[in-house]
Formats: C-alpha cells, sequence, structure tokens
C-alpha cells in the first residue's frame, strides 16, 4: 500500500490544489492532504479553518486523510507511513522551486520520492496569492474556489477592515 502526502500551507484552498488532490487520490492508495500550521507565509486562516475547506473538498473520497502538520515535512511524512510526497506545477518558475525542494528533502530522507502532477491547464494561472489579490480587489473568484471558500474569503475581508493591506500583506500581480 503507497501513502502519499500532498502538502503546503493551502490558504485557502482553491480548484487548483482540489485537481492535484483528487488526482493524486486516483494514484496512491492513501493521499495524506496535509496543511502546515506556520508556513513563513502571511495566513488569512488559521490551520483549523484550511483543515475544515479540505475536508469539505475532499468529503466525497474515502482515500484521502485530511491532517495538520509542523516541522520537517519529510519527519511528518515518515511518521505517517509515506514513502511520496505529492507537489504540483503550473508554470516554469514552479518546476525550478519544486526541484530544489525536493532535492533537499531527497537529501534529508533518502526514502521518501517526490512526483509532480502537472496542473489542469484551465487552473494554470491559480495561485492562492493570486486569487486573495482578485478578492481584495473586489473581483470575481467564484470559478476559482468553492463556494464555501468564497464566502468564508469576502467574510474575512470584511473582517479584515479597510487597513487590511497592513495586515495581510500579498505579493501583488500589478507588480
Amino acid at each position: 500500500m503507497t501513502i502519499a502526502i500532498y502538502p503546503g500551507s493551502f490558504d485557502p484552498i482553491h480548484y487548483g490544489h482540489i485537481d492535484i488532490a483528487v488526482r493524486a487520490a486516483r494514484i496512491f492508495d492513501t493521499l495524506i492532504w496535509a496543511a502546515y500550521d506556520r508556513p513563513l507565509k502571511n495566513l488569512m486562516f488559521t490551520v483549523d479553518e484550511r483543515i475544515a475547506f479540505m475536508r469539505e473538498a475532499a468529503r466525497d473520497i474515502p482515500n484521502i486523510r485530511i491532517m495538520p502538520y509542523h516541522g520537517l515535512t519529510v519527519a511528518f511524512a515518515r511518521t505517517q507511513g509515506a514513502t511520496v510526497m505529492v507537489r504540483g506545477l503550473r508554470v516554469a518558475f514552479d518546476f525550478e522551486a519544486e526541484y530544489q525542494t525536493a532535492l533537499a528533502n531527497r537529501q534529508l530522507a533518502e526514502d521518501i520520492d517526490t512526483v509532480c502532477l502537472m496542473t489542469s491547464l484551465k487552473h494554470a494561472f491559480l495561485s492562492s496569492s493570486n486569487l486573495k489579490e482578485i478578492a481584495f480587489l473586489g473581483g470575481s473568484i467564484s470559478d476559482i474556489v468553492p463556494a464555501f471558500v468564497e464566502a468564508a474569503l469576502r467574510k474575512r475581508i470584511t473582517q479584515l477592515g479597510e487597513d487590511r493591506d497592513e495586515k495581510v500583506k500579498l505579493v501583488s500581480l500589478r507588480e
């Protein structure tokens, strides 16, 4: 039985993440879709909120387990018996970053392989950063996130108020 882990911050999930999770679940016996609890990012959602989004998105897929984790990803993978890490690729930049990470992980854990899945073409532009910027600027995100994520994101933006740009630093698509 092959157990794979699909780790990330997933702040928040979008259809690109879901696409990779669903496809990986068809390949591996068990997929652990894991949210890193403390990434070096400015998060909009707590780990519990991100886990709830993931659970809702994967509720009909019996071989996907949703879990939070902290510490080294390879160490978490080992505690779960995972021998494969799944990563999604959109563009050439992703390949370079994922290749570097895969090499570092391989140095730390030779027994864990990294498998990269190319995202579906319709999701190739998606990132959590650009979806948050679109939402912050009042654009439509209904085609890129499930309704439950859109509602939560809109609510969070309202809660953050007018000084939201100071509270959540985004990488701008405008620059």
